[in-house]
């Protein structure tokens, strides 16, 4: 499954270009939020999925990479918001947080970067929808996909057989044509790309479809 994120996407044909990739056979669109304090870099705010929102069916996750999640939890489910994926780093227990976004009747995610073990998510895996892989730090695109990323989803993606296999195991993070198929293979299924596909000569489309064929290679 291939999310497309909007990051990289050219905001003076925002919606043009998240109508392209879904006639394209997206899975999703994934919308990264930035507060320049958990990473330094600022983004988009709860407007952006307001504006999507009348123009898609897809789902809307919104990757909430803050260092107070729950400010924004509100603003984003009454846009329209489908998903809401959190950091474990600035949530040494994620649960309240977790049943606050279930009790909005949102799907929740958790996510963790390169540098956190990957150990710490499964107490949580049994009440979560998704795991988020960072393979690299967030904050910017166009980053190189971390190498040792791998072996982490190899182990993400053996704690989620054995406590929730219904959960989904997403990467971000340099995802391109010649890291998706290593990925895919150590587990993951759910894929976001951001300059691999708004950013390829080829265009958005020809980009989600090259990427979704390599995905299924594995």
């Amino acid at each position: 499954m291939i999310a497309p994120s909007i990051l990289a996407a050219d905001f003076a044909r925002l919606g043009e270009q998240v109508r392209e990739v879904a006639d394209a056979g997206a899975n999703r669109i994934h919308i990264d939020v930035m507060d320049g304090h958990f990473v330094p870099n600022l983004s988009m705010g709860s407007v952006v999925v307001k504006g999507l929102r009348p123009i898609t069916t897809l789902p809307l996750e919104v990757h909430l990479m803050v260092e107070d999640p729950g400010r924004f939890l509100d603003g984003f489910v009454k846009a329209g918001a489908d998903t809401l994926i959190v950091h474990l780093e600035v949530l040494p227990d994620p649960r309240p947080m977790i049943e606050q976004i279930r009790s909005l009747g949102k799907k929740v995610g958790l996510a963790f970067n390169p540098d956190m073990a990957v150990e710490r998510i499964e107490p949580f895996l049994r009440d979560i929808d998704l795991a988020l892989c960072m393979t690299v730090f967030p904050g910017f695109g166009g980053q190189a996909y971390i190498p040792e990323s791998t072996q982490r989803i190899k182990k993400l993606r053996a704690m989620v057989n054995m406590h929730n296999p219904a959960c989904e195991i997403e990467v971000d993070g340099g995802i391109d044509a010649r890291t998706i198929r290593e990925a895919a293979s150590a587990g993951a299924t759910v894929f976001v790309a951001g300059t691999a596909i708004f950013g390829a000569a080829k265009g958005p489309a020809a980009a989600l479809q090259e990427l979704q064929q390599l995905a299924k290679i594995v």
